[in-house]
């Protein structure tokens, strides 16, 4: 009998009709049934007549399916045995405590994410480099397209596309005339209800690899950065593409999906249409997994909208935009993804130039406020390969403090930080405290950062006879120092220097 795991990929696979176009032509679907759960999902064409039906199971045990539609005259049964989870394998992502996230197993996710907009789209070398970067940097999401992006520093052709046709000629585009081209669809001919399945099976593999890596795969389903007409295809075109990219991608327990990169700059679409894509994927997708838009300037109704699970937020501001993590909480009351803070790098465009030392300032304000941050670089090379975009090696210093800083987040009591604006000697600081205010009360555990502020030392007021561990961290230069055991007033030594923060927590007996 065939073995899968919890939260695995189960995979039938059969000949069947391949007249016409079997993209339209055909449906294929299959009903699986455990003890614990029982789900119908459909399935897709993958080419030269072969039909393919995943399927995550969610419990352990014998599971039966029985697989149909008129992509065959017959109608196929099985069985297969699910085993527990190994190695990095939780289950998927889900919103948990309300601002914060969990695996399936309760384990509690703490997002560092990074930017990659068509890194798998690239040749297998840079692909090769972006895996082995992922795992030094020891990000757990990274966000990427299915479409190719026309942008600046990004004018050559994908490894593949994702339609039967052919693309404009780009030989003509430069960086002076490439705007010229954004958003047009002269000298393209594709068949948008025609896929090419070895774009989306490519796709795949990245995915499954970065499942066995722990790292989500953060879907870009549509983004405006497009001279192929992607961006401008119609509804019932639309909705056939996220039918396919549901039957062949959501059973892979580490996928999130994006609506949109920058919903609000695209030219041909408003919200009554980014609302039917968003509960189009929230009634398809079998597995329910996590949802979210991105902006431009304009934020989406985070709040309103049942069908978003978290914010996806992009700065509005040119300075400032961890700092309102906190407001953004209490506003749309769910879990505040700062997807874009801007980018480590030394590109001419305001979005992409910023020290590593503010990249880092920016995690942690972010972190401490309850939200969870994302990374980008955007330094020039001779290749024009941007890691923000191609992936490839990192260059910069902020994402050598990643790792340091998730182990931080890790260390957290409960499912995530907040913010305590309730002690008035802390307005010159950031608090950080558990989410949950009994495991606060419990474990006492607070975390007091001074960002770009240098203090020599701070003075604390803790209740008497209760004895609290002190540690002193550096975000920067990644170190935590003991610095001893305290009780009710007591004062702690600072090197006076810039992103300090004290750690305190009770010792409990």
């Amino acid at each position: 009998m065939d073995k899968v795991e919890k939260w695995g990929v189960f995979e039938w696979s059969g000949k069947g009709y391949g007249e016409g176009n079997p993209f339209v032509d055909y449906d294929i679907e299959a009903t699986f049934k455990g003890e614990n759960e029982e789900k119908t999902v459909k399935g897709f064409y993958d080419g030269e007549g072969v039909y393919r039906v995943r399927f995550m199971p969610s419990h352990e045990g014998k599971y039966e399916f029985v697989v149909s539609g008129s992509f065959s005259k017959e109608k196929y049964e099985g069985s297969f045995e699910v085993t527990a989870p190994s190695g990095n394998n939780r289950g998927p992502v889900r919103v948990c405590d309300k601002y914060h996230f969990c695996y399936a197993d309760k384990t509690p996710y703490y997002s560092i994410g990074t930017t990659c907009y068509v890194w798998e789209l690239r040749s297998d070398e840079l692909i090769e480099k972006t895996f082995q970067s992922l795992e030094d940097a020891g990000f757990n999401k990274i966000r990427f397209c299915i479409f190719p992006k026309h942008y600046d520093y990004n004018l050559g052709e994908p490894r593949s596309y994702p339609y039967v046709g052919t693309p404009m000629d780009s030989s003509k585009l430069t960086k002076d005339n490439f705007w010229d081209y954004t958003d047009k669809t002269e000298g393209n001919d594709w068949d948008f209800f025609r896929f090419n399945p070895e774009h989306f099976s490519h796709i795949e593999k990245c995915i499954a690899r970065l499942a066995k890596m722990g790292i989500e795969a953060d879907i870009i389903v549509f983004h405006p950065y497009d001279r192929w007409g992607f961006s401008q295809m119609s509804r019932d075109q639309d909705d056939f593409y996220i039918r396919y990219l549901i039957s062949r991608l959501a059973a892979y327990r580490n996928v999130w999906w994006s609506m949109a990169n920058e919903y609000d700059i695209f030219p041909h679409k408003n919200i009554e249409d980014w609302d039917h894509i968003g509960n189009l994927f929230k009634e398809e997708d079998p597995y329910d997994h996590l949802r979210s838009i991105h902006n431009c300037i304009d934020f989406f109704d985070h709040k309103k909208k049942t069908w978003i699970t978290h914010c996806s937020i992009q700065r509005q501001d040119l300075y400032r935009t961890a700092e309102y993590t906190d407001e953004w909480r209490e506003e749309f009351q769910k879990p505040v993804v700062l997807d874009e803070i801007a980018y480590e790098g030394n590109i001419q465009h305001g979005w992409g130039n910023i020290k590593g030392e503010e990249m880092v300032r920016r995690f942690c304000e972010g972190i401490f406020r309850g939200g969870y941050p994302g990374h980008g670089e955007t330094f020039l090379n001779k290749d024009d390969i941007l890691w923000w975009s191609h992936g490839g090696e990192l260059h910069g210093e902020s994402w050598k403090r990643v790792k340091f800083l998730l182990g931080i987040m890790k260390e957290t009591p409960g499912a995530g930080l907040k913010r305590d604006k309730s002690d008035r000697r802390c307005w010159d600081c950031l608090k950080a405290v558990p989410e949950d205010d009994a495991l606060y009360e419990k474990t006492g555990y607070q975390i007091y950062y001074y960002s770009f502020m240098c203090p020599s030392f701070r003075e604390f007021f803790m209740e008497d006879g209760i004895d609290y561990k002190a540690e002193i961290i550096d975000t920067w230069n990644m170190t935590i120092e003991d610095a001893g055991v305290h009780s009710g007033r007591f004062k702690i030594e600072l090197p006076g220097r810039q992103f300090m923060a004290i750690r305190l927590q009770k010792i409990l007996k």
